[in-house]
């Protein structure tokens, strides 16, 4: 178990939170939500002891082992990717070692004997001869190939080296495992994979994601970061989010009886524990919730944007015809072939193991590229937005926000300008701040506020939930689930795909998939992945 008692930390005058009192019990995954800038990597960091609190202490259980994932991904170049894995468990690394150096001794005496039997003996109690092959298993688990595994670390891409510090987190059934973001960077297969490794982790997990789906599958309990406060809840991301908005409304309604708003959130936590039940990990949430109270549930305090797409001009039946585009770069085929036609109320997600392909796609189609062969053909009814994955273009100026976005609006009056602003949390003096300065979620609220007064019919969105907080994104999920014209769009958010998706579009150097079904059954259908081996070739793992 992992106490935090009476935890306080402060940065000069400003406060992240203060007397915090947390217990983090064996069995459960702890998810910690927040917005951006609320603590949520500094309480990790306090948790694993690299930061100091200002006050109060956290205390580990004696004897048990912490892992945390490393966010270095320079820390160990020098190393075998395979050394690099079993470092995890420091004990294990530091017996080897010690093993190793007395072996290698040209005067090996009776006391070095003695030594060796010693920590042969630990070695063996600690299942050291099994380290490899367990290490070996996680790195293939998190799609690292087993020609991968005696290189030298600094030899392996980002995406790689972040795969390898995963498993090194992993190795060795750590007691408390503290995890930040550790989906970045993974494939829908090695999320699905890290998913079932959680769900069954026998230990404690405390993890940062803003990956909803992947909070939903493995948590057990809630731990949001709010106003100077952390709180525990039991249940995933939904419930907590879902829970928070209704006692939210209840608390709005102030002439509502109190034995009303009892029924009303007792009937809620009925209705959803009978729900929990998609998982093993849900079964076990399901027991949680059925011993919740009433008295539990909190509204949240956070701020969610309003985020509202109206078209201008309801579209035809004409929407987008794309015949034969094929598209090299640096001599190899990033698009290949690709054909379709979209019908009205389509939204499509479009995807690809190589991010530069729907980008391509996406640039071809608005304009900006030419394609080597094949062409496009819009309705004549169509007015398209486009939300690029890189947008720095757009803030290469000292504008406010309030002259950024009169430049993209017919109508120039500022209260009508303030307003966009403000239902993107841009209000007083946040409106006027230079374009220039803001933070990458900052600007990506920005884009959205852009595409919101451009009233197009077809929406073109490029990985638009990079550097939005988990209220951003769930509010630009559910602006998106109501929006009556077609999209085409690129995210790694499986919530995202999952609730928006009619249909999907992969693309593949040699070729195309093209299926209309929910993004759940196009990840578990037979016949797709073996489709993916034919579009992806030895790509594919």
């Amino acid at each position: 178990m992992i106490s935090v008692n009476n935890l306080t930390l402060q940065f000069g005058k400003r406060v992240l939170f203060e007397e915090v009192n947390l217990n983090f019990t064996p069995g459960n995954c702890y998810g910690v939500i927040g917005a951006n800038g609320a603590g949520k990597s500094t309480f990790l960091k306090i948790l694993s002891g690299e930061l100091e609190a200002n006050k109060g202490g956290v205390i580990i259980q004696p004897g048990a082992r912490m892992a945390v994932l490393k966010q270095n991904h320079f820390e160990f170049d020098g190393y075998q990717v395979l050394q690099t894995v079993v470092m995890g468990h420091k004990k294990l690394w530091d017996i080897m070692l010690a093993k190793d150096a007395i072996y290698a001794k040209p005067d090996f005496s009776e006391a070095d004997g003695l030594k060796a039997a010693e920590l042969e003996a630990e070695f063996a109690e600690m299942e050291g001869w099994n380290a490899e092959s367990e290490a070996a298993n996680l790195l293939s688990g998190l799609g690292i190939k087993e020609e991968l595994h005696e290189k030298l670390m600094q030899e392996l891409s980002g995406n790689e080296k972040v795969r390898v510090l995963l498993a090194q987190a992993l190795f060795g059934n750590p007691d408390i495992l503290l995890l930040d973001e550790p989906t970045n960077d993974l494939d829908v297969e090695t999320v699905m994979w890290l998913e079932e490794f959680l769900i069954d982790f026998p230990n404690t997990v405390i993890v940062v994601s803003h990956d909803r789906h992947f909070l939903d599958t493995v948590c057990t309990h809630v731990v949001d970061i709010d106003f100077k406060k952390i709180q525990m809840y039991t249940g995933n991301y939904t419930f907590w989010y879902e829970s928070s908005q209704l006692a939210a409304r209840q608390r709005a309604q102030q002439n509502k009886k109190a034995e009303d708003k009892r029924k009303e959130l007792q009937e809620f936590i009925a209705r959803f524990s009978a729900n929990a039940s998609k998982s093993r990990q849900a079964t076990s949430r399901k027991k949680l919730l059925d011993k919740i109270q009433v008295d539990d549930i909190q509204p949240s305090n956070r701020k969610y944007p309003a985020i509202i797409f109206s078209q201008e001009r309801e579209a035809g039946d004409q929407i987008l015809r794309v015949d034969g585009v094929s598209k090299m770069v640096d001599g190899a085929p990033v698009l290949n072939q690709v054909s379709f036609t979209l019908r009205k109320g389509d939204k499509v997600a479009v995807l690809s193991k190589d991010s530069l392909a729907p980008t391509l796609l996406y640039k071809i189609l608005i304009g900006e590229e030419s394609p080597d062969a094949g062409s496009c053909e819009w309705g004549i009814t169509i007015s398209k937005a486009y939300l690029p994955n890189d947008n720095s273009a757009f803030f290469k100026t000292d504008y406010n926000l309030i002259d950024w976005l009169r430049q993209y609006s017919k109508e120039k009056d500022e209260t009508y300008i303030r307003g966009f602003l403000g239902r993107m949390l841009f209000s007083g003096e946040e409106s006027l701040k230079s374009a220039s300065v803001l933070s990458g979620g900052e600007k990506v609220r920005c884009m959205i506020s852009r595409m919101m007064l451009q009233n197009a019919n077809f929406l073109i969105l490029d990985e638009p939930t990079n550097h939005l907080d988990l209220e951003s994104i769930t509010a630009f999920n559910n602006g998106l689930k109501n929006f009556p014209g077609s999209m085409l769009f690129t995210t790694h958010d499986h919530e995202f795909i999952q609730s928006l998706a009619n249909r999907i579009i992969e693309l593949g150097p040699n070729g195309t998939i093209d299926k209309e079904m929910t993004y759940d059954e196009y990840i578990l259908d037979e016949r797709v992945k073996e489709q993916k081996l034919s579009i992806y070739g030895q790509l594919v793992k």
